[in-house]
């Protein structure tokens, strides 16, 4: 969910900050082996995605305006 009221600068800053994070995600499923750290790195790495897709086309829609 994306919290109302960002401003452009706040939006690429979450952004960077999201992109770090699914970075770092994808980095320790690789590194980690089991069933159960798998499933939760993926969902942790899916909820990051959608939350920077969602920043991503709300700051498109800024620049729109």
């Amino acid at each position: 969910m994306i919290p109302s009221g960002l401003s452009a600068s706040e939006m690429e800053n979450r952004i960077a900050i999201l992109r770090d994070n699914i970075r770092r995600l994808i980095e320790q499923a690789a590194a980690q082996s089991g069933a159960g750290d798998d499933a939760r790195i993926s969902d942790r790495i899916a909820d990051q995605t959608n939350e920077l897709e969602e920043l991503i086309a709300a700051r498109d829609a800024l620049g729109n305006k």
